[in-house]
């Protein structure tokens, strides 16, 4: 299978190294030399691609997005900081019967992490002693802040219930590929929850991952955790 990845930074090329072991083999690699503007997304260009993964920055992800929606291309999208765009997207790709899978973290590990602190926040939504905080770090390079994680960690704690106010933060340093931690504070004891990435090897595989699913003939749109955990409820 023929994978096109638009977007070519550190992410592009570790998906590039790992695409062969998920039954890919890159076809086409577009970056800001030969995509400016979106030129590079023609339909002579994609005319062999079987899946696209997009990891650029949030203000060409969503033209990106809808170019590759009317080419009919299915497509993972690992960019974030463009969801105000989100229903204009789903629509087109709606629109030209393909698929899309989208989300805030490509990681196996965080989407878990999610799980847990939404139980967490649904156990602890009535314990009106206890207050919460959500707390990310990232390399500096990312312009995104808080990060799309953070945010849909507290959209987790939300939808489960907690009602208090959840203190929020972020930081911006060196070369961390991702921290996140949701804390409960109360009088008598603290509850910390962290999830520390080591490399961005574990979005890499979630990606291509999600991928395999849409060479498999997945059609629609579709949030990662969504797919990952199919059936299963937080």
């Amino acid at each position: 299978m023929k994978l096109a990845l638009v977007g070519y930074g550190k992410m592009g090329r570790l998906i590039e190294q790992l695409a062969p072991h998920y039954g890919f083999q890159p076809g086409l690699i577009l970056d800001i030399h030969n995509n400016a503007g979106g030129s590079g997304l023609t339909p002579d260009n994609f005319r062999q691609i079987s899946v696209a993964i997009e990891f650029t920055a949030p203000e060409s992800a969503p033209d990106n997005l809808l170019k590759l929606a009317a080419l009919r291309v299915p497509t993972v999208c690992g960019a974030t900081g463009w969801y105000s765009r989100l229903d204009e997207v789903k629509e087109a790709f709606d629109k030209n019967e393909t698929g899309l899978i989208y989300g805030p973290n490509f990681s196996i590990g965080v989407n878990v992490f999610e799980r847990v602190v939404a139980t967490a926040a649904r156990l602890l939504r009535d314990q009106q002693d206890y207050e919460a905080w959500a707390w990310e770090i990232h390399h500096s390079a990312k312009k995104d802040a808080p990060s799309g994680t953070l945010l849909k960690l507290v959209e987790a704690m939300r939808k489960a219930g907690y009602q208090s106010r959840i203190d929020t933060a972020s930081n911006r340093a060196g070369a961390i590929p991702g921290t996140h931690e949701i804390g409960f504070d109360s009088s008598a004891d603290t509850i910390t929850l962290r999830h520390t990435a080591r490399s961005r090897e574990g979005f890499a595989r979630g990606a291509l991952w999600a991928a395999q699913k849409l060479a498999g003939g997945l059609k629609g749109c579709h949030e990662f955790g969504d797919i990952l955990f199919a059936g299963d409820q937080p």
